[in-house]
């Protein structure tokens, strides 16, 4: 009796430590935007320089997503996350003081490689510690540690920057990020390496890496590479280029992991998974209609409606928000009900709000946008949580590791798919020209434009989270 107390609490540690340091690592993405005019100011920073502070974090945390999923399976998925902890430490310690921009650009790398440690560990090790009858409880709270990440970054970073300095951002991140590592090293019992024995995949890796840093490089920093090859006196149009070279890369990173003996991705046996297959797809659609709406409202409801910034993000902050309360609820759901059937409404509820979002206009009430970010946080919370349940509890143990990192990559791999179709449509409708009041017309039509592209994708994601296993998985029907 004493034995399962004591292992109870030391789960219940686990899981609030994990909740907080996956609070930190989107906390530390979504406040740095509010500094980002501060710091550059501070630093006489060019704005390519700027867009790096941002883009080296989401970069560092991309890449090592998938090989630190697999090599913690292999090597030990306590050590990975202990290591993850620690080098997120070292990096929020050194951006405070950091001299120049370079030396941020560089820390804020760290803080994205340690961020994957951190990602690719956590939720394996969740699975790992917790049985599936308390596990969808657990997966909701660290969710919504997230969400409340999200939500809250540009609201405490704005406070900050107003009334201490950009660099207490790093402070409070510093706090959490200290006592997460210490716990981590000494209160984080036991060690999970259930593919111990096995060879990592360095030639994978070393194909892996190049190819998705080109993929994410030709979208997110495309304006930077057209000016680049302007200057060599190059069509601007070859940015794309880049973009397909990573692509090709990525396609022969797949069919070398189909023929490797032990594949830092198992293609073969993720084919033959149907469940495993079919939600990651799903996931990987969801990002993709959802994650650019949030962009698309920002400018929305500055040039179109007229609300301020300050009011905007008060607005834009309700869906998080929403997401951060209902992903404990689901996750208590998912132990009376098919996670299969809570991902599925989650995915109706995103449809339905991109869907009512395609008939906005530039006429439209304000308070018209509060029932469409309802439902995309409804939306959110009711997929997250169950979708993540399913893909953990169709592989064995010994990929948990794999798994989580999978499922995180997908979700970047969709954010990219999302911001690659807005970018299209804004250049097809605006041209050259910038947002303003005076395109505020043509915005409206891209933004309308998008969201039925949006709602088609979400619409496919459905069909995939509702394809059937011909057998139960651990949690049940899915």
């Amino acid at each position: 009796m004493y034995a399962a107390k004591k292992q109870s609490s030391s789960n219940i540690a686990t899981l609030w430590v994990i909740a907080a340091i996956q609070f930190l690592t989107p906390f530390m993405f979504s406040s740095i935007g509010v500094a980002l005019p501060v710091i550059g100011k501070e630093f006489h920073a060019a704005a390519a320089q700027l867009g790096l502070v941002t883009m080296t974090y989401t970069l560092g945390m991309s890449l090592f997503l998938l090989p630190m999923g697999r090599f913690a399976d292999i090597h030990g998925r306590r050590k990975i996350f202990v290591a993850g902890t620690l080098v997120m430490t070292v990096a929020t310690l050194l951006l405070p003081f950091s001299p120049n921009i370079n030396l941020m650009i560089f820390c804020r790398l760290g803080q994205g490689i340690g961020g994957a440690m951190i990602t690719s560990t956590s939720l394996a090790i969740l699975t790992s510690v917790f049985p599936p009858e308390t596990r969808g409880r657990a997966l909701g709270i660290v969710l919504a540690g997230v969400y409340l990440g999200v939500s809250s970054g540009p609201l405490v970073a704005g406070f900050m920057v107003e009334y201490l300095t950009w660099r207490w951002i790093f402070y409070f991140g510093l706090l959490i990020a200290v006592l997460a590592f210490f716990y981590a090293l000494f209160g984080l019992r036991g060690e999970w390496a259930d593919a111990k024995g096995e060879r990592f995949d360095y030639m994978g890796a070393l194909l892996y890496l190049p190819a998705l840093s080109l993929l994410i490089v030709g979208v997110l920093e495309r304006q930077e590479i057209i000016k680049l090859l302007e200057s060599w006196q190059l069509p601007g149009d070859y940015w794309i280029g880049v973009a397909a070279v990573g692509v090709v890369g990525l396609v022969f990173f797949l069919v070398y992991e189909n023929r490797a003996a032990q594949p830092m991705l198992p293609v073969r046996a993720i084919i033959h998974n149907r469940i495993f297959l079919c939600t990651n797809i799903a996931t990987l659609l969801n990002y993709a209609a959802s994650f650019a709406v949030s962009f698309f409202f920002s400018i929305y409801l500055q040039v179109a409606l007229g609300a301020s910034p300050k009011n905007t993000g008060l607005i834009l902050v309700a869906q998080p928000l929403i997401q951060t309360v209902c992903s404990p609820l689901v996750g208590r759901l998912t132990e009376h009900w098919p996670a299969r059937n809570l991902a599925t409404l989650g995915m109706a509820f995103c449809t339905a709000g991109i869907t009512a979002a395609s008939f906005l206009t530039a006429r439209s009430n304000l308070l018209a946008i509060f029932p469409i970010l309802v439902l995309m946080g409804l939306g959110f919370g009711f997929f997250a949580t169950p979708s993540n349940l399913v893909i953990m509890g169709s592989v064995p143990q010994r990929e948990y590791g794999m798994a989580a990192s999978v499922v995180a990559t997908m979700r970047t791999l969709g954010m990219l798919v999302s911001m690659t179709i807005t970018t299209v449509l804004l250049e097809l409708y605006l041209g050259a020209r910038q947002v303003g009041p005076a395109t505020a017309g043509e915005f409206v039509a891209s933004q309308q434009m998008a969201m039925w592209v949006f709602a088609g994708l979400s619409l496919l994601g459905m069909f995939f989270v509702m394809q059937r296993q011909a057998k139960k998985d651990k949690e049940g029907e899915v």
